[in-house]
């Protein structure tokens, strides 16, 4: 994959990274401030995740057949929508306009219209790079896309920061504004798929979770995001609730916080993962390692300055885990596969949201520190089973 192809690929994932750490970070604050309770919150992400699991295999399998180009811009053109119409929609509640469960509802309707086209984005990306690199290569190829992600992650908290100044709405408008930016760089810059490509897999691959040679990568990939979004999803909460912050202060160190983990995650994407010549599966239980040992970290943190520690553990987790699954579930399958599996492995995060800010939102409404051990027994399930695998 030449540098132009990576950087208008990167370019794409860096906007709907940066949509997504702005949203993390503010939707708690901002929730409370038209009055939603945290289990609310928490299922919103969790029941658009759902629709984003369930649309993600559909789109990595229609890139197989149309092209990836068009399947990108697809899904930056449903973002740049849906954030538009999901901030609108948090403008009439803090208006006064909508409140209570009708507030909820178009909320929970707004996000998951938006999750069904957003998530075209990310498996026709991947299948892209796939496409474009060598077997011996895609394990670092993945790491480098991911650094997308970790762009996205640092900097959206950032502007996150620099903009709840000016209104907890105008991180999300700049968000849609980004991710608009980015479909017309894809559409002006990145080169189309050959035809002859797409004739040549022309027929319909209809991989399953549950095939060998891939289901212990998406299980793992599942289990590690059902940990990380408990974590990521109940932050807010624990700031806010023990250090006393206002609305705008939980925004701004959740975001912070967020920064710190994506800085880490960053770091060891551009070092352990290019210079460390590891298995995919290595690589997989090296990061579960750190972040059971940030999750127990965030468990119990008293200050600000633990929770980063935490969340530094977190961020190298996720920096060598999740290329490590995407080059090894790749490199699994065949060439006309691609699409197939970069579909169901953008579909573990999505699922992992599902189950992990419900239940971990339930457990810190009874006792806080139980979200983050949640998280923590999660990935110890995860890093036996796959040790066990790996014996087998």
């Amino acid at each position: 994959m030449d540098l132009r192809q990576s950087s208008v690929l990167i370019l794409g994932l860096v906007a709907t990274a940066i949509g997504q750490s702005l949203i993390f970070a503010i939707l708690a604050p901002l929730g409370r401030e038209v009055n939603l309770g945290e289990l609310q919150i928490t299922s919103i992400i969790a029941i658009s995740a759902l629709i984003f699991a369930l649309a993600s295999p559909w789109w990595g399998r229609f890139s197989d057949r149309v092209g990836r180009k068009p399947v990108i811009i697809t899904g930056l053109a449903g973002y740049t929508v849906g954030t538009l119409v999901f901030t609108s929609v948090f403008y009439a509640g803090l208006a006064g306009a909508l409140s209570g469960l009708t507030l909820y509802a178009v909320l929970l309707l707004a996000r998951c219209s938006q999750s069904i086209v957003m998530s075209a984005t990310s498996p026709a990306s991947t299948a892209y790079a796939a496409d474009h690199s060598a077997p011996t290569t895609r394990t670092r190829t993945m790491a480098r896309l991911g650094t997308a992600n970790s762009l996205g992650t640092i900097l959206g908290p950032a502007v996150s920061g620099a903009l709840a100044a000016f209104g907890l709405l105008a991180p999300l408008y700049f968000a849609a504004g980004l991710a608009a930016l980015a479909g017309v760089a894809v559409w002006r810059f990145l080169p189309p798929t050959p035809k002859e490509d797409l004739t040549a897999r022309n027929r319909r691959y209809r991989l399953r979770f549950t095939d060998p040679r891939v289901r212990h990568y998406l299980l793992s990939a599942t289990g590690l995001f059902v940990g990380y979004s408990g974590i990521q999803q109940t932050l807010g909460f624990q700031l806010q609730d023990k250090l006393g912050l206002s609305g705008i202060a939980t925004a701004q160190l959740t975001g912070a916080a967020l920064m710190i983990s994506a800085v880490f995650t960053f770091t060891s994407q551009m070092t352990l993962m290019q210079r460390l010549n590891l298995s995919a599966t290595q690589f997989l239980r090296l990061g579960l390692v750190a972040m059971l040992f940030g999750a127990a970290i965030i468990a119990a943190f008293d200050r600000f300055a633990v929770l980063a520690v935490g969340m530094a553990f977190i961020g190298v987790g996720m920096g060598v885990s999740i290329p490590a699954v995407a080059a090894g579930a790749s490199l699994a399958v065949s060439t006309e596969e691609q699409g197939a599996v970069a579909g169901l492995v953008s579909a573990c995060p999505a699922m992992g949201f599902v189950a992990g800010p419900i239940i971990a939102g339930f457990l810190y409404q009874i006792h806080g520190p139980l979200a983050a051990l949640f998280s923590a027994f999660v990935f110890f399930v995860v890093l036996v089973l796959l040790t066990l695998h790996e014996r087998r």
